[in-house]
């Protein structure tokens, strides 16, 4: 039969596809977020409908890349200097926030079933922990990541995958089918902080280096695969520990941070981390037992409010303790009050020791995907909220990590002999600037000036995405060669419109063509220089320097002229009449302030 040469896996692909184009965009529209869009879609073809798919644990196996490459940009976006600040967020507000609310959830447990003491902590404890995908993809949509609030809220998060190594110490010691094989505590404690260490000097030292190889030989495909390496590695290296593969991959990305390559490698890791984090969600959605709810309503509903009720107020008297604001505390505690994707694995661990049922794994895995479904509902209410009562969105100036102060931000794409010039010159002004070139020779020499230089193409729009053009206040485009402006200038102009753009010219011929596709400033690169050349020319045959003066006026208001014949009329011919063809003759009258000389002929 014809449908038995079909793959197995293309029609749950068609499904995953068509749920998400269908429900997403909705969700979206109606100012819901894509989260819950993807969630939604999981629930409606799960087994639970509509039964389209019926394995969701194996999905979900696969999609958990999605969160490995969410934390990989985010170190890529969290230099260590920058990490190093937070550690009294990290070690201090997120050791308490795991601490506090997994001994609480650990008291509600007790409260609402009849656990023993040794159930309800292998059950609480994970409960405390919150869903790093979801909480990034909420603050990365709301543009609030790099805020205060959102460098905090990380922070905790960044606590509770260090936390998942003694979690998973305390399951196995309560075990009640211990594993003879299993490694003490201590020891995966050593091996976890080896394992760091050995992904700090890889991707400090080893990475950098392997990079700038491949941008040398310009083989773009090895580049991609070199970024999926080193993720996909660092991910294989935590998992064969029994660790969080997403903590690997942070790693990894933060000794990154500060390398040249680190917008490319985001531009190119971007459409991979959005298409998997996407799926773990869809499959996260499909995991819901409805069953399960609809049997024990009162119950979940119970766990669900507790859950999230426990979260938000112990988040909130921390986040208060720490400095931060009433009403961005209350948000911050809702933000992170859901239960966290790696209670799926505690859960298993916890049945698989015979601490819990399956049945109550499969419960406790309902309340932590009810609480996902709810958080972005709850957090877009208390951001409305905030606006209704104060004016001031959570993105707004007060919330904002400043750096230096700047006069401006401008960023130059094509670093050479050309760029190096507008570069230093703007930096002599205080503009904060930002360069991007192919050359990874030209990179390091660059870097060893400290100039900002960073490797990609940086006439792609996710490149310049990735280096802030956002914030930019000046585009320069100083690529040598006669770069096509039509495939370069039209998607940045459709992005960012309002975007100030210069440009460098080839030639004339090339002038013109920018010109008309819109680049209001544009320079030919050998203009000034050749006719500095003349001027140094003319001065060998005893020319007086008014004279010279004279004639790089005249030729300059020629080439004026003809520029703009040829810009005008298209055509390149225009404006012969206007070349210098022999010795020039100056008028008084016309040349105005200009000094004369006995040398100069003069025409009555």
């Amino acid at each position: 039969m014809a449908g038995s040469h079909i793959p197995a896996f293309l029609p749950e692909a068609v499904v995953y596809l068509g749920a998400s184009v269908v429900l997403v965009p909705l969700f979206t529209r109606f100012k819901l977020g894509a989260v819950l869009g993807y969630l939604a879609a999981g629930i409606i073809i799960g087994p639970s409908l509509l039964g389209l798919v019926n394995e969701p644990e194996r999905v979900l196996q696969f999609a958990e890349f999605g969160i490995v490459l969410l934390l990989f940009v985010i170190g890529l976006e969290l230099q260590p200097s920058r990490l190093w600040a937070l550690r009294r967020d990290i070690f201090g507000l997120g050791a308490a926030q795991v601490v506090l609310s997994g001994l609480a959830l650990t008291g509600l447990v007790l409260m609402l079933t009849s656990f023993t003491w040794q159930a309800a902590l292998v059950v609480g404890l994970p409960l405390g922990l919150s869903s790093t995908a979801l909480v990034m993809q909420l603050l990365n949509e709301r543009k609030i990541a790099g805020t205060e609030f959102g460098e905090r809220s990380f922070s905790m998060l960044l606590f509770q995958d260090l936390a998942i190594v003694p979690l998973l110490t305390i399951v196995a010691a309560l075990s009640r089918v211990p594993d003879p094989d299993a490694l003490p505590g201590w020891q995966m404690a050593l091996m976890t902080v080896g394992a760091l260490a050995f992904l700090v000097v890889v991707g400090r030292f080893a990475l950098p280096w392997v990079f700038r190889i491949i941008g040398t030989l310009g083989a773009r495909e090895a580049f991609v695969a070199a970024a999926l390496l080193s993720v996909l590695g660092s991910a294989l290296l935590m998992a064969s520990l029994g660790l969080s593969m997403a903590l690997g991959a942070f790693v990894a990305g933060v000794m990154l941070a500060e390398s040249p390559y680190r917008h490319a490698l985001e531009a190119d890791i971007e459409p991979f981390r959005g298409l998997l984090l996407g799926l773990f969600f869809v499959a996260i959605g499909m995991t819901l037992d409805l069953g399960v709810v609809a049997g024990q309503w009162a119950l979940v509903a119970a766990l669900v409010a507790g859950v999230m009720a426990i979260k938000t107020g112990v988040v909130f008297v921390l986040a208060r303790g720490f400095g931060t604001g009433t009403i961005r505390a209350f948000q911050m505690g809702l933000l992170l009050s859901q239960g966290g994707e790696f209670g799926f694995v505690l859960f298993a661990e916890a049945a698989r020791g015979m601490l819990i049922s399956r049945e109550a794994a499969q419960l406790f895995g309902a309340v932590v995907t009810i609480s996902m479904a709810l958080t972005p509902l709850l957090f877009l209410l208390a951001s409305r909220l905030q606006v209704a009562r104060t004016g001031a969105a959570l993105d707004g100036p007060e919330n904002a990590v400043h750096g230096d102060e700047a006069e401006g931000r401008a960023i130059i794409v094509g670093v050479g002999r050309f760029g190096q010039v507008v570069a230093q010159m703007l930096r002599g002004r205080g503009i904060e600037v930002l360069a991007i070139d192919l050359d990874s020779e030209l990179i390091e020499v660059s870097r060893s000036l400290d100039i900002a230089v960073y490797y990609g193409d940086g006439r792609r729009i996710e490149i310049l995405r990735a280096a802030g053009i956002e914030r930019a206040d000046l585009l320069v485009i100083a690529i040598e060669g006669a770069w096509d402006p039509a495939a370069t200038l039209a998607p940045i102009r459709g992005q960012w419109p309002d975007l100030p753009i210069m440009a460098r010219a080839f030639d004339r011929t090339h002038w013109v063509t920018l010109r008309r596709s819109g680049v209001e400033t544009v320079v030919r690169e050998t203009f000034d220089s050749a006719i500095h050349m003349g001027r140094e020319a003319l001065g060998v045959f005893g020319t007086s320097d008014s004279m010279i003066d004279a004639i790089e006026a005249e030729y300059r208001r020629r080439d004026g002229d003809r520029l703009d014949l040829q810009l005008v009329s298209g055509d390149f011919r225009a404006g012969a009449d206007q070349l210098i063809r022999g010795r020039l003759s100056f008028d008084p009258a016309a040349l105005g302030e200009i000094p004369f000389d006995d040398e100069m002929e003069i025409v009555p």
